[in-house]
């Protein structure tokens, strides 16, 4: 790399003022970038989530008027997560065929609501199943092929509720592609896939977890089916696979701890790739500014614009209302 010596060159010109600073910056962060997930109640008053501090599940009606908010500052995009109560979860995750289950009824609700944005929708049983795993589980092991099967029939469910996106987040071997021919069979032919290409059995999902009410539930783990955290080359194959599938867009889960990998994608596919910033993440961030040891405000935003840095399209983030709200009044 090119460089000079001091002191024909000095690295610090151009940090002296604002402007140079606005002027020479590598990375942009707008409200274009965010993608917002929101938790769903089937009860009638949201309600706060412990792990989560500033995160409510929200009613219905709530998610719709929500959904306005979130166009009127310019995010493009709302991702929807239901907590599903436990009388209406089974081994089979079968609520999730319901074409009148929770995210359904908000889709449909968030359309009249008349918001412009998209909606984008997780493909996963996770949410709808006792015992907590993304699949069919049979004496202790997940089932692909049986659970794709369940999973074509939950995507073909969104999507004729108005889903804009769907997002399989379950990281079963094939899935995209069996979704993708039966969107076609379907005359479901514009309907975009974002892939969970690259998700990791991560410790940072604990959150999440407890919002979508699957925490107490689970039962062992998810490493026979998310990645090992310790690959990096293998994510590369598994996001070849999903663009080779079909899907539109792919996905790097979680985000901070994989910017690396989320660099190496980018580089490689140069397909729209998001990150999507977990619970845990935030969970992190908020408790440490609760505390005083971050500025909340500052680290916040440092921490979105690292994913710009590293190469993301976009961002899925709970930060996304109050990020958007700071770029719209700087």
């Amino acid at each position: 790399m090119a460089g000079g010596r001091f002191p024909k060159t000095r690295m610090r010109r151009l940090r002296q003022n604002p402007w140079a600073r606005r002027l020479t910056a590598e990375a942009h962060l707008t409200s274009d970038d965010l993608i917002w997930p929101i938790f769903l109640t089937e009860n009638e008053t949201r309600e706060t989530i412990a792990s989560m501090p500033g995160i409510e599940r929200l009613t219905i009606e709530d998610a719709a008027d929500a959904a306005v908010r979130a166009a009127e500052l310019g995010i493009p995009v709302i991702a929807l997560f239901p907590n599903t109560p436990s009388e209406k979860r089974d081994s089979e995750g079968s609520e999730a065929l319901n074409p009148n289950n929770l995210v359904c009824r908000a889709i449909r609700a968030i359309k009249r609501g008349g918001a412009e944005i998209g909606i984008l929708c997780d493909v996963a049983l996770d949410p709808y199943t006792d015992h907590g795993h993304d699949g069919i589980m049979e004496r202790g092991e997940i089932l692909n092929d049986e659970t794709i099967k369940i999973l074509i029939a939950q995507a073909l469910t969104q999507i004729e509720a108005g889903c804009d996106i769907l997002a399989p987040s379950d990281m079963m071997d094939g899935r995209i592609g069996r979704i993708r021919r039966i969107l076609e069979k379907e005359g479901h032919k514009n309907a975009l896939i974002m892939s969970y290409a690259a998700k990791y059995a991560s410790a940072f999902y604990g959150p999440f977890r407890e919002a979508v009410g699957a925490k107490d539930l689970l039962k062992g783990d998810k490493r026979t089916y998310q990645m090992n955290p310790a690959n990096s080359n293998e994510a590369l194959r598994e996001v070849a696979m999903d663009i080779e599938e079909g899907a539109d867009m792919v996905m790097v889960k979680p985000g901070l701890p994989y910017l690396d990998v989320l660099r190496r994608v980018k580089e490689v596919f140069q397909m729209p790739t998001f990150a999507y910033q977990v619970s845990g993440e935030y969970a992190m961030l908020v408790a440490a500014s609760q505390k005083g040891f971050l500025s909340h405000d500052e680290a916040m935003m440092e921490s979105l614009l690292a994913f710009k840095r590293a190469g993301a399209d976009g961002i899925l983030t709970y930060f996304a209302l109050e990020a958007a709200k700071l770029l719209q009044d700087s």
